[in-house]
């Protein structure tokens, strides 16, 4: 397991009032871990505005926009499980979200992983059902 995720990435059972403050929470966690300042949370939520970070099968992957690499410390992701959804807009559901933080083109390398595993239904399912930080931290072994 890398060190952009650990136990500590993990939040399960959670519920927000909107998008914005799902994505804000991702955002602090990545703070509060030391991966970012926090105008990174602003440009994650700016990104969705641009650009909705949902990537489809529940899943939504918020990451700053173009130019807010000079607010990542240190590369890291967050995970966050919520099981009545939070609506992404034009019908559009997440059950999880992933917030995502890369120095260099570390974001590229981390988001393509969480592509390859986010696109499995199965594992997506797993992830939005699990009861314990373990069975997520298995799943996103290769993070």
């Amino acid at each position: 397991m890398s060190n952009v995720f650990d136990e500590n990435s993990i939040l399960l059972n959670q519920s927000f009032e909107d998008k914005i403050a799902a994505i804000r929470k991702a955002g602090k966690m990545l703070e509060d871990r030391g991966c970012v300042d926090p105008e990174y949370i602003d440009a994650m939520i700016e990104r969705d505005e641009k650009v909705s970070v949902y990537i489809g099968n529940g899943v939504a992957i918020p990451h700053g926009v173009a130019g807010s690499e000079k607010y990542i410390k240190a590369s890291g992701v967050s995970f966050i499980q919520v099981p009545d959804g939070i609506d992404f807009g034009e019908g559009k559901k997440a059950f999880i979200v992933i917030g995502i933080a890369g120095v260099n083109d570390e974001h590229l390398d981390i988001l393509a992983k969480l592509a390859i595993t986010c696109s499995d239904m199965d594992k997506v399912e797993q992830l939005r059902t699990a009861a314990s930080k373990d069975v997520v931290m298995k799943i996103l072994s290769d993070v």
